[in-house]
């Protein structure tokens, strides 16, 4: 079943690639791994962070707030992919 924008999410009961469970998964544009949609989220939002420091960093502004919110993000995601 695909849902969104064509070609951009598929549903598949599949193994997520981050935390292992069996659910139903979408597939990130860009991505070829499959994820549940808490990891979905959180991987999605790990790619628009790192965005955003990359564009600070290269514009000389602030990146303290963005990398404190990146760290904690990826101590969730790992969090996750272990308790699996």
């Amino acid at each position: 079943m695909l849902c969104g924008p064509k070609d951009s999410e598929q549903q598949l009961i599949s193994q997520c690639s981050v935390c292992g469970r069996y659910t139903d998964l979408v597939e990130l544009p860009g991505s070829n791994e499959k994820y549940c949609l808490p990891c979905s989220a959180d991987v999605a939002t790990s790619i628009l962070l790192t965005t955003e420091i990359d564009a600070a960093t290269l514009a000389g502004r602030e990146t303290r707030n963005l990398v404190a919110e990146f760290a904690q993000l990826s101590a969730r995601i790992l969090e996750r992919s272990q308790s699996a």
